[in-house]
């Protein structure tokens, strides 16, 4: 019976896996390619059953197949992480999860991800991922903080502080551009959901549009200096 329940247990996750999948990138083509195909989802599949052989107290097993995973797969999730349904991890190549990670539902993580620890010391020392979470490519989240549901990270930001939920972060350090109260959002790939949201950026256009306004008043004063000189 208990056999029966954890094989039923795993098929019904593995199919909520794949169409998670075909939901959120419209590369995949059908769900036999992207059970064939996608090696973010075989990196789970490896995952569930190191973190399976994790909790029977097989520590020793459980890392064996997580390196395993990560040899096949280029994912390095530790078996002691927390993971909830539905985990897209897009591209996959690169990405890393601690050993005290958690991740709610319907997390989004792209290649080059870190959700690393920040002390040597016993206890919590990874990132909190709550429900709906997108986190671009490159982006590390660092210590033992909390990014709110809903959240956006952007690729190559350096996260070290907490995110509220709905919020939007980029850069490094990471800074809070946007956030907004809950609402329905779609799904946005590398939470890349404004151009104008990097600080950086904005300072960089707000320079360009000070120098653009200065050359012009220094046109005008040369031309009206040239009227002079023939009046």
């Amino acid at each position: 019976m208990f056999k029966h329940i954890v094989k039923k247990d795993f098929f019904a996750r593995l199919s909520e896996d794949v169409n998670s999948v075909v939901e959120r990138d419209p590369a995949a083509r059908s769900k036999a390619e992207v059970l064939l195909c996608y090696p973010g989802l075989h990196a789970l599949l490896l995952y569930r059953v190191a973190h399976f052989l994790w909790n029977k107290n097989f520590f020793t097993l459980g890392r064996f197949v997580s390196s395993f995973a990560r040899f096949l797969t280029g994912v390095d999730i530790h078996p002691a992480a927390r993971i909830g349904r539905r985990l897209f991890i897009d591209h996959a190549t690169g990405l890393v999860i601690g050993e005290t990670a958690e991740i709610g539902d319907d997390v989004t993580l792209y290649h080059g991800v870190t959700l690393g620890g920040t002390s040597c010391n016993k206890g919590k020392r990874h990132p909190t991922l709550c429900d709906r979470v997108i986190v671009g490519a490159g982006a590390k989240l660092l210590g033992p903080i909390r990014i709110g549901s809903d959240a956006r990270i952007g690729s190559n930001a350096v996260v070290l502080k907490d995110v509220p939920d709905n919020a939007t972060a980029v850069g490094v350090p990471a800074r809070i551009v946007r956030s907004k109260k809950h609402e329905e959002k779609p799904f946005c790939p590398y939470a890349a959901e404004d151009k104008n949201t990097d600080p950086m950026q904005k300072e960089l256009d707000a320079l360009r549009a000070e120098i653009k306004a200065m050359e012009k008043r220094l046109k005008e004063f040369l031309r009206s200096e040239e009227e002079n000189r023939k009046d």
